[in-house]
């Protein structure tokens, strides 16, 4: 297992704020104490994302945080990314992982023990499990009970992250699960003060 901090895992959603505040909130939150960036961006063509991706990079550099590209190895790949997350409709852990490399981190989302084991198995270094509870940020929200959480913990060496629809207010449900950290999106990044956000956030997860 790789030597990863996914403590608090903040996943960007730059729908949510105007254009000219989505890099001050990515260092905001990287100043409130967040472990590690996703950048997600599902509408961008490659070439915005590609740019985005480079304005994000330099910012998480400076804060020696890991920069993780959400669906898009060949964006990871183009500005050397620290790593890549996948879903279950994208590419396969597997393959993902044969075109990074074995440096470079491969993240999973799984909802199942099955899905957990498979992309443990095919080379993922964490997974990002859930909606824990219902989320703004996707149409389609499939729930993962709590109970399950716990049994994929269980059942995989790796890191293990809850995510969906948690904030400081609702984590408690959390506490026992044996979880390495939480991913946030809209904790965070819909946040006033995404630094405070963060780091009350990360206080609370601590805190279980």
């Amino acid at each position: 297992m790789k030597n990863l901090d996914t403590t608090l895992y903040f996943v960007t959603d730059s729908t949510v704020v105007p254009e000219e505040l989505f890099l001050p909130s990515v260092e905001a939150a990287c100043k409130g104490g967040v472990s590690m960036i996703q950048l997600r961006e599902k509408k961008s063509s490659t070439r915005e994302y590609l740019q985005l991706a480079e304005k994000v990079h330099a910012i998480t550099k400076r804060f020696q945080i890991p920069l993780i590209i959400d669906d898009r190895v060949d964006v990871a790949l183009a500005i050397d990314a620290e790593g890549v997350h996948v879903g279950q409709s994208d590419m396969p852990v597997a393959i993902a992982r044969k075109l990074m490399g074995p440096d470079k981190i491969v993240g999973a989302t799984t909802k199942t023990v099955p899905q957990a084991l498979e992309a443990y198995q095919a080379g993922a270094d964490y997974l990002g499990v859930g909606a824990i509870y219902p989320t703004t940020t996707k149409v389609v929200t499939i729930l993962t009970s709590v109970d399950t959480l716990k049994e994929i913990v269980k059942a995989v060496p790796i890191h293990v992250n809850a995510i969906g629809g948690l904030n400081k207010e609702n984590i408690q449900v959390l506490q026992g699960t044996g979880i390495s950290g939480i991913c946030a999106v809209s904790a965070i990044q819909k946040a006033a003060d995404p630094e405070v956000a963060a780091r009350e956030l990360k206080a609370a997860f601590l805190a279980l």
